[in-house]
């Protein structure tokens, strides 16, 4: 499997999870950049994304929601704050009603991607950072932890062109 670790420390109020792909970092970095490819790996299998708005640039927003089996739609948020292709990302993510209007007052978490080449592949780094505990202990018990493993795990597929047309 592409992921070799997902870590939680609670101390540090971070989730961190470790990738590997057998695939240039330019490729990894499409994943990320191109809406379009982002749509294929970005949320579990069960819940595939729709990208609406994709700006990777500072103050950029990325914006889409995800499908559920029964049609139910859950729409989400990110503001890119850093971006460095193809090597590094940035963005603070968070929920968004039904419009797709940021909720202001429920939690966001600060996710920080670092690509690096690796033994002829590439190394993804992805630390996301909670504000508090209670934040943390929460997105954990709605299972997104095991859900970003599945979600993160789909990207070698693409990479290696197994993955299911979308």
């Amino acid at each position: 499997m592409t992921v070799i670790s997902v870590t939680k420390d609670y101390d540090t109020l971070t989730l961190t999870l470790v990738a590997e792909f057998d695939a240039p970092i330019e490729q990894v970095w499409r994943l990320w950049a191109d809406p379009r490819q982002l749509e294929r790996w970005w949320g579990p299998p069960s819940h595939p994304a729709t990208v609406e708005r994709h700006d990777l640039t500072p103050g950029g927003e990325v914006t889409y929601f995800m499908t559920g089996p029964e049609g139910n739609t859950s729409r989400a948020w990110w503001r890119i704050t850093s971006v460095d292709p193809p090597k590094y990302l940035e963005f603070v993510d968070g929920f968004a009603d039904q419009q797709g209007r940021p909720i202001t007052n429920d939690w966001t978490a600060t996710v920080q991607v670092q690509l690096a080449e690796h033994e002829g592949g590439t190394r993804m780094n992805m630390r996301s950072i909670y504000g508090s505990r209670e934040h943390m202990e929460r997105v954990d018990r709605m299972g997104a932890f095991e859900v970003l493993r599945l979600t993160v795990g789909q990207m070698d597929g693409l990479l290696t062109g197994h993955h299911p047309p979308g």
